[in-house]
């Protein structure tokens, strides 16, 4: 042996497991185990965004690490029969990089964002029009050769979560 501690799982077992995870996970609300109040409130909101027509209004799930947040979000959209995209705040440093993931929403599409605390406030600056309006603006190039874009979104479902509700700024509470 050369010293390094030697290897237990195979390059693709992460893959795997997630895989393996995923199909575990509830898709319905009726599925879900526990959390009877907060599911009556959802199919209470899902049944009142069905009704109208429109994407759901938008959600902040809040709690420890391991009750079941990410799921929750993944039903919304499965009860809502719509896309499911999911991320992490702390992945965009720029404005530019959130724009791009807003732009390529589908229409009513719930996009999970995990650890929402973890946003910088000018990116969150940039996510308020986004919810309330569903558009965007940004600023290309600067000085003389600045051009504004105002970026008309689809209506969408922000999910948010986080393990530290205090950390949340109060306009995205």
């Amino acid at each position: 042996m050369n010293g390094s501690a030697p290897r237990i799982s195979h390059p693709g077992a992460d893959g795997l497991e997630r895989q393996e995870e995923r199909a575990l996970r509830p898709r319905r609300l009726a599925d879900f185990v526990g959390q009877s109040a907060v599911k009556e409130n959802l199919r209470v909101f899902i049944q009142a965004a069905r009704a109208r027509g429109e994407a759901l209004d938008h959600v902040l799930l809040y709690g420890p690490p391991g009750l079941g947040k990410t799921t929750l979000a993944g039903i919304l959209a499965g009860e809502l029969e719509v896309g499911f995209k999911a991320t992490s705040a702390p992945v965009f440093q720029t404005a530019a990089e959130l724009i791009g993931v807003l732009t390529h929403l589908e229409p009513r599409q719930v996009l999970f964002l995990d650890e929402v605390h973890r946003l910088s406030r000018v990116l969150e600056e940039h996510l308020y029009p986004a919810m309330e309006d569903f558009r965007c603006e940004l600023v290309v190039d600067s000085g003389p050769n600045a051009r504004h874009y105002s970026l008309q979104l689809p209506p969408f479902t922000l999910v948010g979560a986080t393990t530290r509700a205090g950390m949340i700024s109060a306009p995205l509470r």
